[in-house]
């Protein structure tokens, strides 16, 4: 347990953008601890359509959204455990939608196991409607003109779009 005897944990993500999935994951997470932390994170590779902070304001947007009062949005920059560790937090919270996602969310949690053995990961299934989703996918389909509205909500929706008009659409049939 963390400081006061509360359960705090962490799910982190690039969240480039947030999708309906994440905002299940969210509500769900956050059912499972006292404080659920949404550690919003930069990673270079996965080729960011939003800056860390465009992503934090979209994040905390949706999190208010979801009416849930024991969450809060932290960005970093760091090794997840080490991130963890300095927010006191005793679980971390992994959506899975797929065998794949789990062979790497496996390998990860055993990783972050050897690193803190007192901080367990929580592995929540994707809802059943909503595990091809993927933030990757979201852009594609918005990049190359197609319509994102299942996918995300409609703030998110516009910010992608209002994105897209800015750097343009991809591909023509």
């Amino acid at each position: 347990m963390a400081e006061g005897g509360k359960r705090i944990g962490v799910y982190p993500g690039t969240f480039d953008p947030i999708t309906l999935g994440h905002a299940d994951i969210i509500r769900r997470g956050a059912k499972l601890v006292d404080h659920l932390i949404i550690g919003v994170t930069t990673n270079p590779s996965k080729n960011p359509m939003f800056t860390p902070e465009e992503r934090m304001a979209m994040v905390e947007r949706e999190a208010a959204a979801l009416g849930i009062d024991n969450v809060s949005v932290v960005g970093f920059n760091a090794l997840l455990m080490k991130f963890a560790e300095k927010q006191g937090a005793t679980v971390i919270i992994r959506g899975l939608r797929a065998v794949a996602d789990f062979e790497y969310e496996y390998q990860m949690a055993g990783m972050n196991q050897q690193l803190n053995p007192s901080i367990e990961t929580v592995f929540l299934m994707a809802d059943v409607s909503l595990q091809p989703i993927a933030s990757k996918l979201v852009k594609e389909i918005a990049l190359f003109g197609g319509a994102i509205d299942r996918f995300v909500s409609p703030l998110v929706r516009d910010d992608v779009m209002g994105r897209v008009s800015r750097i343009g659409r991809l591909g023509e049939y």
